[in-house]
């Protein structure tokens, strides 16, 4: 695979990646803030080793940096827009930071937690490969040959 098939792979799987981490987490962020007090699935109970008294301000930042977060990220992605690279390895992180505060506080409840976590590292991962591509996509090299000053 050529490096140009390459990149363009790299871009649309990070644009789709950010767009599906972006969704769920909206999904998830919807049901923690409507339901702040708990559901069966998240019993209030697990934020008694933690400051929160409710699921309110855990799904705020789901719903708004993950879920929104990811989801203009990826629309970013797709579009090649300058620092989309930067803004997915941002994104990255704060998946990752997310996932590990979650499970130091209520614990590793499920299957998901690990893997959020490893699908904010691969974000990150791309993320900072494509931001370090030296030439944006839509520009092209120009060859160009030294002329002769005159004295």
């Amino acid at each position: 695979m050529n490096t140009n098939k390459k990149s363009n792979f790299m871009v649309y799987f990070l644009g789709a990646l950010q767009t599906f981490i972006g969704l769920t987490a909206i999904a998830g962020g919807l049901i923690l803030v409507t339901n702040p007090n708990g559901i069966p699935d998240f019993p209030i109970e697990w934020l008694s080793n933690s400051p929160f008294t409710s699921y309110l301000v855990p799904g705020l930042v789901l719903l708004i940096v993950i879920g929104f977060g990811n989801v203009f990220a990826g629309t970013v992605t797709f579009l090649r827009k300058k620092y989309f690279g930067s803004f997915a390895a941002l994104l990255g992180i704060f998946l990752i930071l997310f996932m590990a505060i979650e499970v130091l506080f209520v614990g590793l409840r499920n299957f998901l937690q690990p893997l959020y976590f490893i699908l904010g590292v691969i974000v990150l991962i791309f993320g900072l490969k494509l931001s370090k591509s030296a030439i944006p996509f839509h520009q092209t090299e120009v060859e160009s040959t030294p002329t002769k000053l005159s004295a």
